[in-house]
């Protein structure tokens, strides 16, 4: 039925999609841990580490449907790095102006 060879690239598709199953497990752990639904600022990170990898495999096997998802993808999990930084910042500075 599947002709699997294992190769470099097929290798490097399943780390990637390992790396992204990886940052729901994450959240679960995080989530349990504090008894309410939370995202953890590692499910981003291993977000972008997943899609990068898996965009990568895309290009490799030349599947623009799969790039196209992956590279909105990684656009939204960016966005959200810099939303949490900007809030973390954000706290910073009030908590140094309460002070």
């Amino acid at each position: 039925m599947f002709d699997i060879n294992l190769n470099f690239w097929l290798i490097l598709g399943f780390f990637g999609q390992f790396l992204f199953f990886m940052r729901f497990v994450i959240q679960w752990i995080h989530s349990e841990k504090k008894g309410e639904s939370i995202i953890p600022i590692q499910f981003w990170y291993f977000s972008i580490a997943g899609a990068i990898i898996i965009f990568i495999y895309a290009i490799h096997i030349r599947d623009i449907v799969f790039m196209s998802g992956q590279a909105l993808a990684l656009m939204i999990y960016a966005r959200n790095l810099v939303l949490i930084k900007k809030a973390k910042v954000l706290q910073n500075k009030n908590k140094s102006e309460n002070n």
